[in-house]
């Protein structure tokens, strides 16, 4: 047990955090939609009924859609473009060698063709899926959100597709997505002077500026 808690502690912690944060989301947001429930005269929902509507998936998958979007790029454009000093980024210099023994390396590898072409970009791929699922669950809780708002208005509502060509839905999607790049943004940049120690995530600390990452 302690050395599967030493070797995955950084998983785990993550999970603990998300699962903490996301429970203390839907509690807030409860709170939140009520006092908005009461100020247009309706009823207030139960908790249960939060987490089934429209406005607690939307603010939940607008966010795990930027956050997808903003790996899927970094994944991707730090395989062929470089930044000279970054910890985040490989060095324009070297290429990477393949030194596992045959018998060490993952099925897919050793197995080549097509699933050995899959697997070379499997992390980027996987990103991409998760930003586009995320994408849609954000319009399907946008739009029931927006239709609720639109008919206490005495508007019509609008399609799924309909609700993707509107202001409101690229709205919430643009702020956060520049948040998401600005900070990668920081990241790559800051790392080439600033240091963190024993994070893989900088360079050692006696590392020269100019020095890329691992």
């Amino acid at each position: 047990m302690r050395n599967f808690l030493r070797d995955n502690g950084l998983s785990l912690v993550l999970v603990f955090f998300f699962i903490a944060f996301w429970a203390a989301q839907s509690a807030v947001g409860t709170y939140k939609y009520n006092n908005d429930q009461q100020q247009h005269g309706r009823a207030p929902v139960t908790y249960a009924e939060y987490l089934r509507s429209g406005a607690f998936w939307e603010a939940t998958a607008e966010n795990w859609e930027s956050e997808f979007l903003q790996m899927f790029a970094y994944v991707l454009l730090t395989g062929f473009l470089i930044q000279k000093g970054s910890a985040e980024s490989k060095s324009p210099d070297s290429e990477e060698e393949t030194t596992t023994p045959e018998e060490l390396q993952p099925g897919l590898v050793r197995r080549g063709g097509w699933a050995l072409k899959f697997y070379e970009h499997s992390l980027s791929l996987t990103f991409l899926a998760l930003f586009l699922i995320s994408f849609v669950v954000h319009g399907i809780g946008g739009v029931r959100e927006y239709n609720q708002e639109q008919a206490e208005h005495g508007q019509p509502g609008v399609s799924l597709l309909g609700y993707f060509v509107t202001a409101q839905f690229w709205f919430e999607s643009f702020q956060n997505w520049q948040s998401e790049f600005l900070a990668v943004l920081a990241m790559v940049v800051l790392s080439i002077w600033l240091r963190e120690k024993d994070s893989p995530e900088s360079k050692r600390v006696d590392a020269p500026h100019s020095e890329p990452g691992a």
